[in-house]
């Protein structure tokens, strides 16, 4: 049986870009000031450049563990964050994606770019199809995800999604709403894949 446990552990995804404009990297160590504040550990991509620099300084200037999950090529290239209370390096990307699902308890997606994205859906694809039930939070800062969220609610007009979708993630307009929701988030618990039922074909479609 699979014990509920309250939240210890939230996985940021979020952008190495150095050219962005500020309110993003102030969004950015908000959240990771609010993630240690909780008590939480921050989980992130390993690298101290950019918006990752943002949310782990900030979470170490309050206090916070920051587990920091990178792989060697970043590392080669003199970018790992070697002040991380525990920095995992990974053979390439897939394992580090993969450990940086195992090693949250929710997700958080900051603005970011194409990796952001593809580790978004990912965790957004392993909910909806019954892997885990972690929470998945989208921090909409500024509206900049307003553009992918009516990506979705056009594939759900048009047959490709599932209107559920819309429920496997929260849509926060900023960290204090993002912080609220996580605080009141069901507990996960692992889950074993769910079969599709008869009359949904697909958990995707």
């Amino acid at each position: 049986m699979n014990v509920p446990q309250a939240l210890r552990s939230i996985t940021v995804f979020c952008s190495s870009s150095k050219e962005l404009p500020a309110l993003y990297y102030r969004a950015g160590e908000d959240l990771g000031a609010a993630i240690a504040r909780n008590g939480w550990t921050l989980v992130y991509g390993g690298n101290r450049i950019g918006l990752m620099a943002s949310v782990a300084d900030a979470a170490r200037a309050a206090g916070g563990k920051v587990l920091g999950i990178t792989p060697q090529l970043m590392l080669d290239h003199g970018i790992g964050d070697d002040l991380c209370d525990e920095l995992v390096v990974t053979p390439g990307m897939r394992e580090r994606k993969a450990l940086l699902e195992q090693r949250g308890d929710a997700f958080v997606a900051l603005p970011g770019g194409l990796g952001t994205f593809e580790e978004l859906f990912e965790v957004l694809v392993g909910r909806l199809l019954g892997y885990h039930d972690k929470p998945i939070v989208l921090l909409n800062v500024e509206g900049y995800y307003d553009r992918l969220i009516a990506a979705v609610e056009h594939g759900i007009d048009e047959g490709f999604i599932k209107p559920r979708a819309r429920r496997a993630w929260f849509v926060a307009p900023d960290v204090a709403a993002a912080v609220n929701f996580l605080r009141s988030a069901p507990p996960a618990a692992t889950a074993a894949p769910e079969s599709p039922a008869a009359d949904e074909p697909s958990a995707l479609e």
